[in-house]
């Protein structure tokens, strides 16, 4: 530790009113349960896993539909994993649904269906990383474990005025999460702790007057506490140029293939492209397609990956009933509900323009 992080003071933290507050204003999730109660280990492995990088209210009817069809873990392990991918789309990330299936397999299978409960022995599994190891071990049973989301840091590095970048005092954290953590409601502690940053100390807003740490924070004696965290500056996203192929045939079914198990949108069924994903065009397909007209529809879009931004041009191409395609692409039905996003928005702009066409 650094003569720099020894000065962070949490002697003042109070993690009883930290909980007294929870006790009050909770949040309702389908997921929790409150302490003494334990939340199911599924339902927390489930909730986390969806949650990386999508927030709450977008995750809730996801996460209900997944235990509607899938009530436990034997029946998530016993699941198609295409099935598992098209009530995925939307949350982006799809890895995570790979990941989720592969690790309800390993727990079904040679765990007989029970979770590994420290966050040492949950880490092992696809897909979950140190936090996720943590907030299951903490949440679903008990277990004195580190749980830093987003949020949680937010109100650690406010409480102690630390004004140095995130990642430079991520293991300090670590250690102090510890030190504040209480013997008692170790399941509840971490979730209090995330409905306070959610709700009270935001990234935007520091709501002091109604927090429970407001006494002994550091944050609130500066002019600006929304100034921490420290924010670094983010280079501007790199832009990728692309071409996505709306193919469809009179019996109005449109044309996809499998995308390659790993990679962006990796195992997805998604429509012909080329270039936001550094492939290449398909030079089989458009030999096939050589005869047929390609309308470039006049409006494209962007789309927004973690590290870049997709410039996306649209084609639109109808072929007639006789026309076949080439190995590896089969027709489907339209189901943009079951498609990445990426996919529906090409979509919505040929539906957009056909029924314009139609119209005019």
């Amino acid at each position: 530790m650094t003569v720099q992080e020894n000065r962070f003071d949490f002697t003042a933290f109070d993690a009883d009113a930290v909980l007294g507050w929870y006790d009050q204003h909770a949040r309702e999730l389908p997921w929790r349960a409150r302490s003494p109660e334990l939340a199911s280990a599924y339902h927390v492995f489930l909730s986390e896993l969806m949650l990386q990088q999508t927030v709450v209210a977008t995750v809730i009817p996801y996460f209900n539909e997944f235990i509607r069809r899938w009530p436990d873990i034997h029946a998530l392990a016993a699941a198609d994993e295409d099935d598992v991918l098209r009530a995925w789309a939307g949350l982006g990330y799809y890895a995570r649904a790979r990941n989720m299936v592969k690790a309800a397999r390993e727990i079904s299978t040679a765990r007989e269906g029970r979770f590994p409960q420290t966050a040492d022995e949950l880490i092992k599994l696809p897909g979950v990383g140190p936090y996720t190891a943590g907030a299951i071990a903490a949440i679903a049973f008990a277990k004195p474990a580190v749980v830093l989301d987003g949020n949680i840091e937010r109100v650690l590095i406010r409480f102690a005025g630390i004004d140095q970048p995130k990642k430079l005092v991520k293991n300090s954290l670590a250690e102090r999460y510890l030190s504040v953590l209480p013997e008692t409601r170790r399941s509840d502690f971490p979730q209090a702790l995330m409905d306070v940053g959610a709700g009270v100390c935001t990234p935007k807003q520091a709501k002091c007057d109604i927090c429970p740490l407001a006494a002994g924070c550091a944050a609130r004696r500066r002019p600006n506490p929304e100034d921490l965290p420290v924010k670094p500056e983010k280079p501007a996203k790199p832009v990728r140029q692309g071409k996505i192929y709306v193919i469809t045939n009179p019996f109005n079914q449109i044309l996809m293939t499998r995308r390659a198990p790993t990679g962006l949108l990796g195992g997805m069924m998604g429509f012909p492209s080329s270039g936001w994903d550094k492939s290449h065009h398909d030079q089989h397909l458009l030999a096939a397609l050589a005869d047929a007209r390609k309308i470039r529809l006049p409006q494209g879009f962007s789309h927004i990956f973690t590290h870049f931004r997709a410039d996306i041009d649209v084609f639109h191409i109808q072929v007639s009933a006789s026309w076949q395609p080439p190995e590896n692409y089969s027709w489907a039905e339209v189901n943009p509900d079951d498609w990445p996003t990426l996919f529906r928005k090409a979509w919505q702009q040929v539906e957009t323009f056909l029924r314009y066409v139609g119209g005019a």
